[in-house]
């Protein structure tokens, strides 16, 4: 009985299981495709020997990783980058949700709503020509305000690491903290009315909601989100380095993922590469399991 059940749910829902096959194959292609090339982070790597005529050299290439300089200050790089957007990419959309929810106008709220949402749809080519544009030294929009408005002096924004820390941090909270927007807003739809209609029963005024019911229920969602992106905290962002950086800003913008490309495809150290995506996917993995308990233990949020 129960066989000719599931026969006859799966007729009626084989054309739902059937969406889920192209983005099944892109996983499979893309993502669990290229593992078995996790190999040559433990050979001497040759394009022309293949993986199984390089020779194997164990974990020298992980003994380098801890040696170097170099990789020592991307680590650096990638973990203050990805620290200041997960700090400010939590604290700005929470901020901005409380400001939004107290707009009584719902046209105006949805208006905003939608402005700050819509850079988070714009590829970051897209975006880092336009600041490549407006943050030129030399005839800049932000340049001839700060000269010509101001009387200031030019600053090279994308050729210092200091500012470029900065550019890339503000562009990116800009560009997604309408996003996070929207999970704040979901869990303060969620909160009962009925906790605003008693705090005005007992003389509470606005402020004094805010601070006793929005903010306290608020908080656990706070901490799920800040809790998760603990994963991330070595993905400093690609697509937006990339598009971005230059040799002058190596010291202080050079991340993990833009230093195995270079290593990689432009220096041809293929196994050395390979061994440097393969030790930030094994802290990310550790990261990612605290981040996950320590979401379970404070906010009791849990997957399955």
């Amino acid at each position: 009985m129960n066989s000719t059940k599931q026969k006859w749910n799966l007729r009626r829902t084989w054309p739902l299981h059937s969406m889920v096959l192209p983005g099944l194959l892109v996983l499979l292609v893309f993502q669990y495709g290229p593992m078995p090339g996790i190999i040559m982070a433990f050979q001497d790597f040759k394009p022309y020997a293949g993986f199984t005529g390089s020779e194997w050299i164990g974990l020298d290439h992980f003994r380098e990783i801890a040696a170097f300089s170099d990789t020592k200050q991307v680590i650096w790089n990638t973990f203050v980058i990805a620290s200041l957007k997960i700090v400010f990419q939590l604290a700005t959309p929470f901020v901005f949700a409380l400001m939004l929810n107290e707009v009584a106008k719902t046209a105006f709220k949805r208006t905003v709503q939608t402005l700050v949402y819509l850079p988070h749809f714009m590829s970051w080519v897209i975006l880092g020509g336009i600041l490549l544009d407006i943050l030129n030294p030399e005839g800049g929009l932000v340049t001839r305000v700060m000269v010509d408005g101001l009387g200031m002096k030019p600053v090279f924004f994308l050729g210092d690491g200091d500012w470029f820390r900065f550019v890339v941090v503000a562009s990116d909270v800009w560009k997604e903290f309408g996003f996070g927007t929207i999970v704040f807003l979901a869990a303060l739809a969620g909160i009962n009315g009925e906790l605003y209609e008693a705090a005005v029963m007992d003389g509470a005024n606005r402020w004094k909601q805010l601070l006793h019911i929005t903010i306290p229920l608020l908080l656990p969602m706070a901490i799920v989100v800040g809790t998760l992106s603990l994963g991330n905290i070595l993905n400093a962002g690609f697509d937006q380095i990339f598009n971005l950086y230059n040799p002058l800003v190596y010291d202080k913008g050079d991340i993990i993922d833009t230093y195995v490309y270079r290593m990689a495809l432009l220096n041809g150290q293929f196994s050395f590469a390979t061994a440097v995506g393969l030790f930030k996917s094994v802290i990310s993995f550790i990261l990612i399991v605290i981040a996950y308990r320590l979401a379970y233990k404070f906010a009791d949020y849990r997957i399955f």
